[in-house]
């Protein structure tokens, strides 16, 4: 075939570029293959009505201009700080650890901590290639330096990264006169906090044990 008919054929089989261009941003989402970016894409032109595209736009506009990270406590907010650091109703003695945000609202659902939070955004992985530097701990360190921390309750998951981290932060904490404990009973070993159901998640918080 020659050069110029094997442009002309190639350019016949691909998509337009606007639809390549929204295939490329569907692909880049944690677990979308390129088929399933693909059918996104499509199903985004063919199916979803103008409103609901622009609905769309303006909510990952939104996302860009009205939402940072929380410098206290590393939640996701619209206002200076998250609405869980500035209620006065919730104990700042009691910190709770998490990996993720995700985790911090799965354990919210369960209405049962009153304290505070901490979002350490990972946990440490050397094979992803995640160090201490790159977590959120710091910050958790300036607090109970403050001496107004009673008790740091660490809910990293039950995974070799989730106990290695939290392991780091319990020596971390050591010289600290704070009471550190550690969710347990009812978190299967490799179970990710954010997929439990509330039960469980009640239970791992009750059954939490000193660390």
């Amino acid at each position: 075939m020659a050069s110029a008919e094997a442009w002309a054929y190639s350019k016949m089989n691909k998509y337009p570029k606007a639809i390549l261009d929204l295939i490329d941003c569907y692909q880049a989402l944690p677990g979308v293959g390129k088929k399933t970016a693909e059918r996104y894409a499509l199903y985004t032109f063919f199916h979803m009505k103008e409103e609901s595209i622009i609905d769309f736009s303006n909510a990952l506009l939104s996302l860009n201009k009205d939402i940072h990270i929380c410098p206290n406590c590393g939640n996701i907010c619209e206002d200076q700080v998250c609405s869980i650091c500035s209620d006065p109703e919730r104990d700042h003695s009691q910190i709770l650890v998490v990996e993720t945000v995700k985790d911090l609202y799965t354990l919210e659902k369960v209405n049962e901590f009153k304290g505070i939070y901490h979002v350490l955004n990972g946990a440490i992985s050397f094979s992803k290639g995640i160090s201490i530097d790159d977590l959120n701990i710091d910050s958790l360190v300036e607090k109970v330096k403050n001496g107004e921390v009673k008790e740091i309750i660490l809910a990293t998951n039950a995974t070799l990264e989730g106990e290695t981290t939290a392991r780091y932060i319990k020596e971390l904490l050591g010289e600290y006169d704070i009471k550190i404990t550690r969710i347990a009973h009812g978190l299967p070993v490799g179970g990710d906090l954010s997929y439990a159901d509330e039960m469980t998640v009640l239970k791992a918080f009750e059954g939490r044990r000193d660390y």
